[in-house]
Order: C-alpha cells, then sequence, then structure tokens
C-alpha cells in the first residue's frame, strides 16, 4: 500500500509510534514500517521526508546529525516530549476513527 492509500495524516502517526520505541534515521525508519507492517505499508522517499521535515516543524520530532553503523552521516530523529503527548493524543483520535470505520464496513455477526 502506497502512502497516497493512507488516510490523511497517518503517515505522521505511524512515524511518531516508531520513534517512540528508538531514535532513527529515514532509511531505517521506513525499513522498520515494512517490517512491522509485514511488507504491506512502504514508504518512498518523496513521502518519508516531507512528513518527518513536517513533524520536526511542528516539535513533536527533533534531529541531529550523527554518523551512522555503515560510518556514514545520517540524521537521526527523535520523539520529543511534546511529540509523545501528540502520539497519545492522535492513537486516541485513530482508535475512534477506526472504530467507527470498522462498524461501517464489517459485517456484523449475528
Amino acid at each position: 500500500m502506497k502512502p497516497n492509500d493512507l488516510v490523511q495524516g497517518t503517515l505522521g502517526l505511524l512515524i511518531l509510534r516508531i520513534l517512540a520505541l528508538e531514535p532513527m534515521h529515514g532509511w531505517a525508519l521506513s525499513q522498520r514500517l515494512k517490517q512491522m507492517s509485514k511488507d504491506v505499508l512502504q514508504v518512498g522517499p518523496g513521502s518519508l521526508y516531507p512528513a518527518l521535515h513536517k513533524l520536526e516543524q511542528e516539535g513533536w520530532i527533533t534531529a541531529e546529525w550523527l554518523i551512522s553503523d555503515t560510518k556514514r552521516r545520517v540524521k537521526f530523529y527523535s520523539l520529543s516530549k511534546e511529540g509523545r503527548k501528540q502520539l497519545e493524543a492522535q492513537t486516541a483520535d485513530w482508535k475512534r476513527l477506526s472504530g467507527a470505520i470498522s462498524a461501517i464496513v464489517l459485517p456484523v455477526r449475528s
């Protein structure tokens, strides 16, 4: 499933959730998303980096240049305190929204 197929704003929520596990650079984040979704969700750089930039502008993540395991200079992203609050709020919203959609889309079993 491509990012355009996702509900608007969902990519930001997924990024926040993944960064809540540990700080990481963009490529590792895209690989973790792919792995956690069992290869259903794949996000390319054209969607990932603008989303990361937006989250950084909002103050929900922070970024710093570090040296990766492969000895390359990469930008590592971390969840901020505000980002953790936002993750909680967006998770609650997601649960409400997905529950409402499930009630409509999934058949009721008697």
